[in-house]
C-alpha cells in the first residue's frame, strides 16, 4: 500500500509546547521526517498548545512544582487535541511524560538520545564539591534536591524555575550560588556560553528518561504510524523500556524522588536506579544486567527490590 504523505496543501500538524526546548525539539522531529521522506519543510505545521503546566508555573512561580499538579500537567491539553484530530503527532520531552498513554494514544517512537546527565550550573563555583557550606542552591526538581541534600545536608535549597535566562539572572542577583539544567537542553539549545559542568551518574544519577524526545501517536494513525517508524531510535527505545518499567513499578510522580539510567552494554541492558526521601536523610540504590529484550522485565525488578527495602512511609515528607 502507497503511504499517503502530507503536502503543503494537507501538512502534518506537529504538536509541541512553546518553549524555546520545546520548539527546538519540534523542528529537530520536523527535520528527521524531511529527511527520512524528501520532504519540503511546508509538508508540516508546528502547532504550539498551551497547557495548564504552564499557566499554573506562571501563576505560581515560587511554589514547588509537586503542589501545583502532577506530570500530565504538561502533556493533557496536547493530548486532547491529539484525541480529537487538532494535531496529528506530539513531541515530548520524556522525562516529563506520565508511564501510562490516554486510551488511544501510543507512545513508541523515540528520537536519538541526547546527553544525559544534569548539568551544574554558577557563576562562581566549579562543582557541588567546591560549594561553600550553608551555599544556597536552587531547583524545582524534587529529585535533584533530594540527591544534593543526601550528599550535602549543609546546603540550602530554593525554589527555582523560569527558563535559562531568567535562571542565570537570579544566579547574577545573587538568589542562589548555583542551579541545575538539564545537559540535554542545553546541547539541542546551543547554549554554549552557560557556565556548566557535567555531573557524572556516579554523582547524581539522572531523572528517568531524561535527554530523550518521544513523539505520540493516536493508535488508529497508520499513516503517522508509518512515518514515525522511520525516524525511531532503536537503542532509546531499549533503553527507555528498562528506566520507564522501573519508574511505572515504583508509581513515580513529581512527589517521588526517582533517578534511573539504562545504558547498553554489548548485548545487555545495564540498568542503575535510586530512590530517596524528599527530604534527602536517606537514598537507596540498586542495578542490575539483562539481555536487551529484557530490559522492561529489569526495570520492575529494580523497583521490586528498592520498594522491599524501603521502610513504610519513606516517600513521605517529614515535617
Amino acid at each position: 500500500m502507497t503511504l499517503d504523505l502530507p503536502t503543503p496543501a494537507h501538512p502534518l500538524k506537529i504538536g509541541t509546547r512553546g518553549s524555546p526546548l520545546a520548539l527546538a525539539q519540534a523542528h529537530e522531529t520536523r527535520r528527521r521526517l524531511m529527511a527520512a521522506f524528501d520532504l519540503p519543510e511546508a509538508a508540516f505545521e508546528i502547532v504550539v498548545i498551551r497547557t495548564s503546566g504552564d499557566d499554573a508555573a506562571l501563576i505560581a512561580a515560587d511554589r514547588p512544582l509537586k503542589e501545583i499538579g502532577n506530570k500530565g500537567l504538561f502533556t493533557r491539553e496536547i493530548e486532547e487535541q491529539l484525541l480529537s484530530g487538532g494535531i496529528d503527532i506530539a513531541v515530548h520531552s520524556m522525562k516529563d511524560m506520565p508511564v501510562a498513554q490516554p486510551a488511544g494514544l501510543v507512545l513508541e517512537c523515540y528520537l536519538p538520545r541526547e546527553d544525559t546527565a544534569d548539568a551544574f550550573v554558577s557563576l562562581k563555583h566549579a562543582g557541588i564539591a567546591d560549594l561553600p557550606q550553608g551555599a544556597v542552591v536552587g531547583t524545582s526538581s524534587l529529585r535533584r534536591r533530594a540527591q544534593l541534600l543526601n550528599r550535602r545536608p549543609d546546603l540550602r535549597v530554593v525554589e527555582f524555575r523560569g527558563n535559562v535566562q531568567t535562571r542565570l539572572k537570579k544566579l547574577g542577583e545573587g538568589v542562589a550560588d548555583a542551579t541545575f539544567l538539564a545537559m540535554a537542553g542545553l546541547n539541542r539549545l546551543g547554549m554554549t556560553e552557560v557556565p556548566r559542568r557535567a555531573i557524572t551518574p556516579e554523582d547524581m544519577l539522572p531523572a528517568v528518561a531524561q535527554g530523550a524526545i518521544g513523539i505520540e501517536r493516536r493508535i488508529a494513525d497508520s499513516r503517522s504510524e508509518a512515518m514515525l517508524a522511520a525516524i525511531h531510535d532503536r537503542a532509546t527505545g531499549l533503553r527507555l523500556a528498562a528506566e520507564r518499567a522501573f519508574l511505572a513499578t515504583l508509581d513515580g510522580s513529581c512527589e517521588t524522588p526517582i533517578a534511573g539510567l539504562a545504558v547498553i552494554d554489548g548485548d545487555e541492558i545495564w540498568l542503575r536506579g535510586e530512590i530517596l526521601r524528599p527530604d534527602g536523610s536517606e537514598s537507596l540504590s540498586e542495578s542490575g544486567r539483562a539481555p536487551l529484550a529484557d530490559g522492561a522485565a529489569l526495570g520492575a525488578d529494580l523497583a521490586r527490590r528498592l520498594l522491599a527495602r524501603a521502610p513504610k512511609g519513606f516517600f513521605d515528607w517529614r515535617g
